[in-house]
């Protein structure tokens, strides 16, 4: 069976390069600890210290800036609490998205347990955030505002640049959760006027398991997490991980030097899925912002249709796709991205995330979409959530 892999945006596979790399430090004379002194540990040390440099070439920051973590998760983790924690005596007041990953949103609500006064702000029908939002949400107690780059589910680029200017301008914190944007779209620190910035290595063709969070020198900021060592400057305590830390470094110069070439290759793509999709098919809708989004991204809603449905019958034709989130595909609920949006619930479960990669073709999408015909005419035909005259059973979805 011909397969197809378009769920770039839940993981990638890990480039050769990146696993030749990694392969040198699994195996030979560079198993070493960094910490150790001796020839091993030097060896290891050395790899750690080239990985830095290489990421934070990347995001255009200083390799003293560089904190290596176990994903994106644990740097918005660390960023949301190490920045809230070190400039409570200045305020307590945290604004973010409605649209973020639960990475974030989740550790700002445990902030909000902990007596932090909490924000979150609406986006618009495109699942972006408004600047003025932001703008009249500012407090006098507002000591951090947390907005990602490019949205996970719909791929929709946010306006963080203007908004990294707002908190300079009034000395607040500022975080990024680069994890989709970081390695596809140009992720500069100072540009986007981010004081603290996490990435993700599985995300561009590195190992899962590694990420790491940029903190801008001079920057308010507490370890609050993870003790019982010196490491990272003693910002981050545990042995490195380091295979998947030189992964990370590998991918991340392998993501800047190939940029250009793949996002033309990629924009070529998802504009080609995207017109086939919306020609072809009668009650689809396109979600996300129609220009300022991520190059391999294309998000739809397909009326009368469970996601699921359509996810699963894809992937019995071969072709991997994602009906949303990775990290909440398991749910039965709709999306909260598209709810956040304004997507009617009954619209939201249809649902359906393509996100292309380096190695998929032209022929990759018209296989995608010739397969897409019988599938989204078979499941409308059974469907609870149609009639008999094909107009929609609106008890049915509601119930739900």
């Amino acid at each position: 069976m011909r397969r197809i892999y378009f769920d770039h945006s839940a993981t990638t596979p890990v480039h050769p390069e990146v696993a030749e790399a990694m392969y040198r430090f699994l195996t030979g004379d560079n198993f070493g600890n960094p910490s150790s002194i001796h020839y091993f540990g030097l060896q290891a040390r050395k790899a750690v210290t080239e990985a830095r440099e290489k990421v934070a070439q990347a995001i255009g920051a200083s390799p003293s800036e560089i904190v290596f973590t176990s994903g994106g998760t644990e740097a918005d983790n660390m960023a949301i609490h190490g920045a809230a924690v070190a400039n409570r005596k200045r305020g307590n007041h945290v604004i973010t998205s409605a649209v973020e990953h639960h990475a974030v949103l989740d550790a700002v609500k445990n902030l909000g347990k902990q007596g932090f006064e909490i924000t979150i702000l609406p986006v618009d029908e495109y699942g972006m955030v408004r600047v003025e939002d932001v703008e009249k949400a500012i407090t006098d107690k507002t000591t951090l505002i947390t907005i990602m780059h490019a949205n996970n589910e719909v791929g929709t680029i946010m306006p963080v640049a203007e908004i990294g200017k707002l908190a300079r301008e009034r000395g607040i914190v500022f975080h990024v959760d680069a994890v989709q944007s970081f390695g596809k779209i140009p992720v500069n620190v100072d540009e986007l006027g981010a004081d603290l910035l996490s990435v993700s290595g599985h995300k561009i063709y590195g190992p899962k398991g590694v990420g790491a969070l940029y903190v801008r020198k001079g920057t308010p900021w507490r370890q609050t997490l993870v003790f019982g060592g010196g490491q990272e400057r003693r910002r981050r305590a545990g042995t490195e991980n380091v295979p998947g830390i030189v992964g990370l470094g590998k991918a991340a110069e392998l993501a800047l030097a190939n940029m250009e070439e793949e996002n033309r290759k990629l924009t070529a793509l998802r504009d080609r899925l995207i017109e086939g999709v919306l020609n072809r098919f009668e009650d689809v809708i396109l979600t996300g912002h129609p220009e300022k989004r991520l190059p391999n991204h294309a998000s739809f809603c397909f009326k009368y249709i469970e996601g699921e449905s359509l996810l699963l019958s894809l992937d019995m034709k071969g072709i991997a796709v994602s009906s949303g989130s990775a990290c909440t595909s398991g749910s039965l609920e709709p999306s909260y991205v598209l709810l956040a949006m304004g997507i009617p619930y009954e619209l939201a479960h249809g649902s359906l995330r393509v996100t292309m990669g380096k190695d998929n073709t032209e022929e990759d999408v018209d296989y995608f979409l010739e397969v897409m015909g019988p599938v989204v005419e078979r499941i409308r035909a059974i469907s609870p959530l149609t009639g008999k005259t094909g107009e929609p059973s609106l008890g049915t979805a509601v119930a739900r």
